[in-house]
């Protein structure tokens, strides 16, 4: 399955780069937008939100089952070429997002459906 990815301004363009790279359907959120308007419009383009803001591993806010996917970039300091590598390993331990937030840390992910 291919998936539509939705990147937070705080991700890095390395990120942008490998799942373009990946083949990919990649565009960032507007610069500025509140998590309002993030959550909104990657529901509405049907997109796997990709963030480094700790807010959206809130399930309470952002109930799993509402959205195609939300994964939260845990990774200190978030150096690019970090957060890049785990993406990579995001992308080979995950192939179904819809319905999950996934917490990716440096040596682990936490999936909540």
């Amino acid at each position: 399955m291919s998936y539509q990815f939705l990147l937070d301004e705080n991700v890095p363009r390395s990120v942008f780069k490998l799942l373009c790279e990946k083949g990919f359907s990649v565009e960032y959120v507007p610069r500025g937008a509140v998590n309002s308007l993030v959550a909104r419009l990657a529901k509405e383009k049907e997109a796997v939100l990709v963030t480094r803001d700790s807010g959206f591993a809130d399930t309470f806010l952002y109930p799993p089952e509402e959205y195609y996917g939300i994964v939260v970039l845990r990774i200190h300091p978030p150096l690019p070429e970090r957060l890049k590598k785990a993406v990579e390993a995001l992308l080979r331990a995950i192939s179904e997002f819809r319905g999950k937030t996934i917490i990716v840390y440096e040596d682990r992910m936490e999936v909540v459906e």
